[in-house]
């Protein structure tokens, strides 16, 4: 009995085994089928999801993303529009040639382009020209293609977030797929399944500091599902999803003007900027109207690791004479010199190797002569007189030593929120740097050494002017909205914590940078078709090869001013020396051709 009872227990024992292992079994199967499928790898694939697109064929209609709007509701990001879409499963039908050429003949293109088109795609895609942009239908053409019933052909509305012939392109961004920075910056939607690794996330520009308020609903998708040999599944060959929301996503309405925008990126280019900024100001209200980077980018091919969409407006140049404006304005703020002081310039300082860009010298002169001729003998003078830690304070006091770009303290989970993508700061003296060191000084006072600051400082150092000496920050962005068009988060006016000048002084310095134009420098700037005031600058690179940094900064019209202007035509060849110049005064053009137009809203006149 014992043995017997022994023998039972063993097959009991090992049948309990079996069924564990059977049982286990069947859990790893469940949680590899059901579970594992859509949780895999750190990389957030799910197998799920792949399995079924390698029977499916998608074209993303609309991103669902937000959109990026000027200050009059045109969209930078984009605008519907009908569009021929082709999938690769079309050509199963290319050997019907009547069905074909009667394509060809209602959207207008050869029936060659469109055989060849198809006979290449690998993915769906949209029909273009050889410029790029989508071949563009009617109403009446749409409906004609879609009654020729050819599977996997369609004309719908779609919408190209990035279009090769948009404006302001390194001031909007572009997104890209990054799964690492998904799951950094969206821990808990990445924890939640909410984003994934096909999600999409800013990578510079509007587009990256405002991701958070730009992540909108899922894209509107058009799919085939078709079988192994590419053929339309029956029942299930085609879907189109679309997410229908009131409020989301939000968009942002920007304080740019795409007109001007357009102007001024035109005027760069006829002028032959190469590298450089151009950004305009509205001068009561410090809004950025329009910002020009060169060189152009692609917003489709960008490679972030290239650096290739640098928003040269918001990166350090080394300003030259333009930062005698500081100078200048220490001096007469402290009682220092006075407007009519004599100095005189020989050429040459004596020691340091330190002359004057005027070989023979100014000769005698007052100081308001020396700021209109830009003469560095006379303010190396006058920077001995302020000392280095007055002239950097002085600097800080108008805005070049940090960020202008508006900053929020609290908007909603972000603290310290920019709505400047990549801006730098700008400095006066390296961190090493004695500020007593005579040499040093006098090397900064025009402009060089050490000295960085960005074109939209400079520009926002004429708005501080202009105003009095009170210091603001610089609004890209006015507000975030709704869809329906309610305002989700106003952005209000900020002015900057610097204790900025006094209005005595900031109108003597107005006096100083309208005579830069009239009788030194920048007389070049008398054929502009408004009055200008403001500095030029020279400022070398210390590549070696003579070439410099050329400048002008500055405001129009003189007697009213609504336009703080900076001009940055970077790496100019050794002679060359107006090209600066020659752009603001087609920068001052398009201005005025833009303010002739009519148009609801004009500088000055921005809702509050």
């Amino acid at each position: 009995m014992d043995l017997e009872r022994r023998v039972k227990r063993r097959h009991f024992l090992v049948l309990l085994f079996m069924t564990l292992v059977w049982a286990g079994l069947l859990v790893r199967l469940w949680w590899i089928q059901l579970w594992a499928s859509h949780r895999f790898s750190k990389h957030g694939i799910d197998l799920v999801k792949n399995a079924v697109k390698q029977r499916q064929q998608s074209i993303v209609l609309n991103s669902g993303r937000g959109d990026i709007l000027d200050r009059n509701g045109y969209p930078f990001t984009g605008e519907e529009q009908l569009a021929l879409l082709l999938f690769p499963l079309a050509r199963s039908s290319l050997q019907d040639n009547g069905v074909w050429k009667r394509l060809a003949e209602i959207v207008q293109v050869p029936k060659t382009m469109l055989t060849d088109v198809m006979t290449k795609a690998k993915a769906p895609i949209m029909l273009r020209q050889t410029d790029g942009r989508l071949v563009p239908l009617s109403e009446r053409q749409a409906d004609q293609v879609n009654a020729l019933g050819i599977p996997g052909v369609l004309a719908l509305k779609v919408t190209e977030r990035y279009r090769t012939d948009e404006v302001a392109k390194h001031v909007i961004g572009y997104i890209h797929r990054n799964p690492d920075l998904v799951r950094k910056l969206y821990p808990d939607e990445w924890a939640e399944g909410k984003m994934n690794a096909d999600s999409t996330v800013g990578a510079s520009g509007l587009e990256r500091s405002f991701d958070r308020f730009l992540q909108g609903v899922e894209p509107s998708v058009l799919s085939y599902y078709v079988d192994g040999e590419g053929k339309p599944l029956k029942g299930l060959d085609i879907r189109y999803t679309r997410q229908e929301n009131e409020y989301y996503p939000l968009s942002l309405v920007t304080t740019l003007d795409a007109d001007l925008q357009r102007r001024l990126e035109r005027a760069a280019d006829s002028a032959g900027m190469q590298e450089g900024a151009i950004v305009v100001l509205d001068a009561e209200h410090a809004d950025v109207l329009a910002m020009v980077s060169r060189p152009q980018y692609d917003q489709t091919k960008v490679d972030v690791q290239q650096g290739a969409w640098r928003n040269r407006a918001v990166k350090q140049y080394t300003p030259g004479s333009v930062f005698k404006t500081v100078v200048a304005t220490a001096a007469l703020a402290e009682g220092l010199v006075s407007p009519t002081e004599r100095f005189v310039c020989r050429g040459s300082y004596g020691k340091y190797g330190f002359s004057c860009w005027k070989r023979d010298g100014h000769g005698a002169l007052t100081m308001e002569e020396a700021f209109a001729q830009s003469c560095n003998i006379t303010f190396a003078e006058i920077a001995k007189r302020i000392g280095g830690d007055k002239l950097e304070d002085y600097a800080r006091r108008l805005g070049l030593s940090s960020p202008v770009g508006h900053v929020t303290p609290h908007l909603f989970k972000l603290d310290g929120f920019r709505q400047m993508d990549g801006e730098e700061q700008g400095r006066v003296f390296a961190e090493s740097v004695s500020r007593q060191d005579e040499g040093v000084l006098i090397q900064t006072a025009i402009g060089q050494r050490d000295v960085r600051i960005t074109p939209l400082q400079a520009a926002n150092l004429m708005v501080t002017i202009l105003r009095g000496g009170q210091p603001g920050q610089v609004r890209l962005v006015s507000e975030i909205a709704y869809r329906n068009g309610q305002t989700f988060y106003r952005f209000p006016e900020h002015r900057l914590p610097e204790s900025g000048i006094d209005y005595v002084t900031a109108k003597k310095m107005r006096r100083l940078l309208r005579l830069v134009v009239t009788e030194g420098t920048g007389r070049l700037l008398l054929q502009a078709p408004w009055p200008v005031a403001g500095k030029s600058g020279t400022a070398q690179t210390g590549a070696g090869d003579g070439s410099n940094h050329l400048w002008f900064v500055g405001y129009t019209p003189v007697d009213t001013p609504r336009y703080a202007i900076a001009v940055v035509a970077a790496n100019q060849p050794a002679g060359e020396s107006t090209k600066a110049m020659e752009i603001f005064r087609r920068a001052v053009e398009a201005i005025a051709e833009w303010q002739a137009q009519p148009s609801p809203l004009r500088a000055g006149s921005f809702p509050e």
